[in-house]
């Protein structure tokens, strides 16, 4: 009776492209100081830490829309892999104070970003079949 996939699909691509996308506002109004240290302590060059403005920003906006939303969740789920790797590396096994591993956040967003691959956008996407 309340069976719809569709809708389903709809309300996991608009929570994980809004609440991503707060993410990459932050970083368009602060800047990106924090992802640049990261990333050059990891040894990587320091403009790759411009593709978190792609990561965070463009890609959730396309996960939004429903347009190519798989090609835009596997970006978003390699921004996430990455950011787990570059600020939680050497503590992967850390729990926060509440019991949960200090990297929840990102993994929870690396886990939605693998469901709206392995979904798609469904109907209510740009480019829904």
């Amino acid at each position: 009776m309340f069976q719809n996939n569709d809708i389903a699909k709809l309300i996991i691509r608009l929570s994980l492209g809004i609440m991503m996308l707060f993410h990459g506002v932050e970083k368009i109004i602060n800047g990106i100081g924090g992802v640049k240290h990261l990333t050059t302590n990891a040894g990587f060059p320091e403009f790759l830490a411009y593709g978190v403005y792609v990561g965070e920003v463009v890609v959730p906006i396309f996960i939004i829309l429903g347009l190519y939303a798989r090609v835009a969740s596997t970006f978003l789920a390699f921004t996430m892999f990455m950011a787990i790797f570059l600020a939680y590396g050497n503590s992967l096994f850390e729990l926060n104070k509440h019991g949960a591993p200090v990297f929840e956040l990102p993994l929870l967003y690396f886990i939605l970003s693998v469901v709206v691959f392995l979904l798609g956008s469904g109907r209510y996407g740009v480019n829904a079949k």
